[in-house]
């Protein structure tokens, strides 16, 4: 019998060839420089590789590992702080030997570590202190190297060439790493100690120092990333005002957004853990703010993930939306390039700063290659006016409003069938281009792959989403006849949509339609992205809600991507049969805008009882789709980001969906409709949510009967606070 070969075609593909030692990673990030350690706070060169200390998508530190003498020292505890600027590890010795007898024991010294990044700069303490008896010779050793590895190297891509490794420079308190890439750019890393190592060679600092009983020393280390061309980086002398620094900055990012408390400490755990990942992952562009999609494979801008992060976060921080928003309109494709996927109006897809990207190798340094993110790009346009009447940024940014519009309606139809489809023109880029981006993601019931054009049911939701926002802003800006218009073509869309994809039998909307139209009649989690965008019919949303949340597509976590029933179901996949963050909590506020609020907090439900057993309390991009086992933590999957931002966003949508929270600045209007809350969460705090020029202080209570009262417990500044009920 002839024996099958898989092979994976998406060149793209992240290999995952040897498993971690320890799944639990510790991440950093600050700009451009993001660092995934071990919980030691090591980089070693064993297990996964994505260890590293990274800037534009090169790794600058491909090792660092501290010994304790001979050994690695014995790890207490390690964690990230709650606002994720600093990492924190205790450690303490093993038992030191000498002629067969034990003459430190373990536990004797102990040493704490502390990291922070800032201004392309890993700054780490050391401090050693002897908690014996008698003193102590101490003598410790930090390996380091680094291999400029791109990341798309460490993700499995194969370089018949590279460029070549510089001569190191060694002095007396630093050592500079160097790499001259085939782009002719210098990339360098230097390390500074302080104070100075005993002995410094190439690869390794050692140090010696003797401590008295109850004495203790402190060690600093700089590991700064330098690019040719960038401004020279002045590593600060105190890692005190370093912390400061960082601080301050996040202080004041806070101070725009709304707090959030609740009477239930688990979830408050869920809720600040994602707060400090959303603004772990803020990085800031001329433009403005912007979500980093995901450490360590996707630190960098990607259209869609920054704009579904910044619709899930709109209610409570609107300058997200703003900052996604300015970039986009920035980088908005202005010619057709195949090699990019790009056609005139149409929004990024991605963009990467890599030596890889730079030469061409892959086609990231500027992509294209997304059928959703034009029309998502005009749907946060409504969106952030509805949020903020701020009607002068929206009159800047109009015309690429048209552009997009006009993208749509030329390109995104290329065939003119009133559908918006893709077909990859780049050789190199991605043969899918809705969310689900794997190449085996659309298919038929049978498992057969579906050929292109094809024509994404979310992405008909979205581009009606996003004709009827454009309606509303046309009328805003003065525009009758064009309001008209659009708002025309959007519920022609929504006609022609519910006869072509609506699938009677299986109760749902089909994933896709293929190149010769046929429909993809798979019961998937897209479907729910329909509701969330508005174009159902209120029965078949019913109906397909139903199917969403049903044993074959609830795991009793999340939804999956793709139902159990179906022949590529595959609970290990990564869009065929998982479950992902972001994408329950679109299809929970799909629920709630058709009133179906029970389903809704029961998505809000799976995904915090999840959080419970995470680590650190982070959601991953995704997590495994088995059925949930009483007493058994969620599967993890292998390669998933985390933080990943529209994860780390979808607690606050879900939280928004269940409140039925929505802002209308321009009226100065709070509304509640038919508000809920879970039996878990029986109070809800926002404090300091701004609207235009008022702020107000609320308190939302659950009360027996299951009905939820809204308070104004302050109220600064015109604005009418209503509760449908």
């Amino acid at each position: 019998m002839a024996r099958e070969v898989i092979r994976v075609r998406n060149e793209f593909y992240i290999r995952s060839s040897s498993p971690r030692v320890d799944v639990r990673t510790r991440v950093l990030k600050q700009g451009d420089t993001f660092a995934v350690f071990d919980r030691f706070g090591d980089i070693e060169t064993f297990g996964a590789g994505e260890l590293g200390l990274f800037y534009q998508d090169t790794r600058f530190l491909s090792r660092l590992t501290l010994r304790l003498g001979r050994d690695r020292p014995l790890l207490l505890s390690s964690t990230i702080r709650e606002d994720n600027a600093v990492m924190a590890v205790d450690a303490t010795n093993p038992d030191a030997w000498r002629d067969g007898e034990i003459v430190i024991p373990r536990g004797t010294v102990h040493l704490f570590r502390s990291k922070i990044l800032w201004e392309k700069t890993c700054h780490e303490r050391l401090r050693i202190h002897n908690y014996g008896r008698a003193a102590v010779d101490v003598s410790f050793s930090i390996e380091f190297d680094a291999d400029f590895a791109d990341i798309f190297e460490l993700r499995g891509m194969s370089r018949q060439q590279r460029g070549r490794r510089l001569e190191t420079q060694v002095m007396c308190d630093r050592v500079v790493l160097a790499y001259e890439g085939l782009d002719k750019r210098l990339r360098q890393t230097r390390i500074v100690f302080d104070p100075p190592p005993t002995r410094l060679t190439e690869s390794v600092a050692t140090f010696r120092i003797p401590l008295e009983a109850g004495e203790a020393a402190s060690y600093r280390c700089a590991i700064a990333c330098e690019v040719a061309g960038d401004s020279r980086i002045e590593i600060n002398p105190s890692y005190e005002k370093v912390v400061q620094e960082a601080a301050s900055a996040l202080e004041r990012e806070r101070a725009q957004e709304a707090q959030i408390f609740t009477a239930n400490e688990q979830f408050n755990d869920w809720l600040n853990r994602s707060l400090a990942d959303l603004h772990m992952m803020r990085t800031v562009t001329p433009y403005g703010p912007y979500p980093y999609a995901g450490v360590p494979w996707f630190s960098t801008v990607f259209g869609r993930d920054g704009i579904i992060t910044a619709l899930q976060f709109l209610s409570f921080d609107p300058s997200v939306a703003r900052g996604v928003l300015g970039y986009l309109a920035a980088t908005q494709a202005d010619s057709e390039s195949p090699e990019q996927d790009a056609q005139p109006g149409k929004v990024l897809h991605e963009t990467r700063a890599d030596e890889m990207a730079i030469l061409g190798e892959i086609p990231f340094k500027r992509y294209y290659g997304s059928i959703d993110a034009t029309p998502l790009f005009v749907m946060l346009a409504g969106a952030y006016y509805k949020r903020t009447g701020d009607r002068a940024f929206i009159e800047s940014i109009w015309s690429n409003v048209e552009r997009a519009l006009g993208w749509i309606d030329r390109y995104g139809d290329s065939d003119g069938d009133g559908f918006v489809e893709y077909t990859r023109k780049s050789k190199h880029g991605l043969i899918h281009q809705g969310w689900k981006d794997s190449h085996d993601a659309i298919f038929h019931r049978d498992g057969t792959a579906a050929a292109a054009p094809i024509a994404l049911c979310e992405v008909q939701g979205y581009v009606y989403a996003a004709k009827t926002a454009a309606s509303e802003l046309a009328k805003t800006l003065g525009d009758a006849a064009r309001s008209r218009e659009l708002s025309n073509q959007a519920e022609a869309l929504r006609r022609k949509f519910e006869k072509a994809f609506w699938c009677d039998d299986l109760s749902t909307y089909a994933l896709a339609l293929d190149g010769s139209k046929q429909p993809c009649r798979v019961r998937t989690s897209n479907a729910g992205h329909c509701l969330f965008a508005g174009i159902a019919s209120d029965e078949h949303a019913r109906r397909a809600a139903t199917t969403l949340i049903d044993e074959t597509s609830f795991s009793g976590w999340g939804i999956r991507t793709v139902a159990s029933s179906e022949a590529r179901y595959n609970p290990m996949s990564y869009h065929n049969g998982s479950v992902w963050p972001h994408d329950n909590a679109l299809i929970a506020a799909g629920f709630a805008r058709y009133g179906l609020k029970g389903s809704a907090t029961m998505v809000l439900a799976g995904l915090l009882d999840a959080s419970l057993f995470l680590d650190l309390h982070r959601l991953p991009e995704l997590f495994c789709g088995f059925p949930r086992r009483p007493g058994e933590s969620p599967t993890l999957y292998p390669v998933a980001c985390a933080p990943q931002s529209w994860a780390s966003a979808a607690v606050f949508l879900l939280l928004e969906a269940c409140l039925g929270l929505s802002v209308f600045a321009p009226e100065q209007k709070l509304v509640f409709s038919k508000p809920v809350l879970p039996a878990f969460l029986r109070q809800v705090s926002l404090r300091d949510l701004k609207v235009g020029d008022a702020r107000v202080d609320l308190l939302l209570t659950r009360h027996d009967q299951g009905d939820v009262g809204v308070n104004v417990l302050r109220r600064d500044g015109a604005l009418e606070v209503v509760v449908l009920k």
